[in-house]
């Protein structure tokens, strides 16, 4: 029969509303900052994407730009300053940054209750002890997709593909905090196959165009795509996921599409994010229509 799909598109659209509703009922409208350094041209769409977003959910939004050749001492002062700006709840800062720029350095000047993005050492930190952090937004909304098809992670086994510190890490303590028993594979994980055949939950994220091909998912399995690479096919350009789409789509039980699976759910977590923010900063009780 194929796997049910699981649409990203409409799963943000429904957070957005919620988040807009949020936003609505706080005391003053939540602010959010964008650092945006030099002009790469994926990050400026990324930000002008970013930059309607938080308009149509009603914050007060400002991107701060900066050129390329900024010193490491300015941008860390914008940072800072924005840090200590009563207006503003949250402050992104988009990666990557030019180089000759520490970019932990940077994340390090955000205020653990400014940091939308879950990015700082005390963000990652509150997620290990299970406290009151802001959560990481790919992981977050990925656990939002899962969460829409599988309610109940209780004795699951959930295999998360990647461990990176943006994703696969933390996506694996956000399962773990779910009752999942999780395994984290990565590139010197012996028989990966064998490895991601046992989850009834699997998430990739590593960055290899179809990685993971049909005969490595458990039939019925739900499978987290958040891969996104673009490859050259037949003299055009397409993009691509961590997992070989078409074939798995004949095994798994349901599946993202890239791109239309969590892509979208990453600007939706970064608004959910900055009302919670918010929220606290203003001394109310995070509104229950974006309250985990």
């Amino acid at each position: 029969m194929g796997a049910q799909l699981i649409d990203g598109k409409a799963a943000a659209a429904r957070l957005r509303a919620d988040v807009a509703e949020a936003a609505a009922m706080l005391p003053r409208k939540p602010g959010l900052a964008v650092v945006l350094v030099g002009d790469d041209a994926a990050s400026q769409v990324y930000v002008a994407s970013k930059e309607k977003a938080a308009a149509k959910a009603g914050f007060e939004g400002r991107v701060h730009r900066l050129p390329a050749d900024s010193s490491q001492n300015a941008v860390e002062e914008v940072v800072r300053s924005l840090g200590a700006d009563d207006a503003v709840d949250g402050i992104l800062v988009q990666l990557p940054l030019p180089k000759g720029l520490n970019e932990d350095a940077v994340i390090a000047c955000i205020p653990t209750e400014k940091d939308v993005d879950g990015l700082t050492a005390a963000s990652a930190g509150q997620l290990v002890l299970g406290g009151e952090g802001l959560v990481p937004c790919t992981p977050q909304g990925s656990m939002l997709l899962i969460r829409d098809e599988l309610p109940d992670l209780s004795g699951k086994t959930a295999v998360v593909v990647g461990r990176s510190i943006l994703v696969g890490k933390p996506l694996a303590l956000l399962l773990l905090e779910k009752n999942a028993t999780v395994t984290v594979a990565h590139s010197r994980t012996k028989d990966l196959g064998a490895v991601c055949r046992e989850a009834d939950v699997l998430c990739v994220a590593v960055g290899r165009p179809e990685l993971v091909t049909k005969d490595m998912i458990k039939p019925g399995a739900i499978v987290i795509d958040v891969g996104i690479n673009r490859v050259e096919r037949g003299g055009e350009s397409k993009l691509v996921g961590d997992v070989a789409f078409d074939e798995a789509k004949e095994v798994a039980g349901a599946i993202t599409p890239v791109p239309g699976g969590v892509g979208p759910m990453t600007i939706a977590c970064l608004l959910r994010n900055t009302v919670v923010a918010s929220a606290r900063r203003q001394g109310v009780a995070v509104p229950e229509v974006v309250a985990d």
